[in-house]
């Protein structure tokens, strides 16, 4: 099994920025990845970015230049960095951990303010 812990979700006003951290625990296998998806609220669940244990990077073409997905493999930990937030990035941010299955954390809410 492995546990999933995100932070740094929070209300903030478009244009500024926020930093979300997901720390992963427990049957860690390498290689893994790791991820970023989001939902807003009624809609499907989609992909924010991704990125392997060897840091390979995939985004999502709305996020694409505001958004920098980063790990620290030591501390089993991924970051999503975003700037210039938009009111259409609220949404509830789901980390992901995928190894030989699929894992996701409880989720955080990102709320931005016109």
């Amino acid at each position: 099994q492995v546990q999933l812990v995100e932070s740094g979700g929070g209300l903030v006003q478009a244009g500024g920025s926020l930093r979300l951290s997901c720390a992963a625990s427990g049957s860690i296998f390498s290689p893994n990845t790791m991820g970023w998806y989001r939902q807003a609220p009624g809609k499907q669940r989609d992909l924010v970015a991704t990125i392997t244990s060897s840091s390979s990077t995939n985004y999502a073409d709305s996020v694409k230049g505001r958004v920098t997905i980063s790990r620290d493999n030591a501390k089993n930990t991924v970051y999503l960095q975003m700037n210039s937030l938009k009111p259409e990035d609220t949404a509830v941010y789901y980390c992901s951990y995928f190894s030989w299955r699929l894992y996701w954390g409880p989720g955080t809410q990102v709320t931005v303010s016109p």
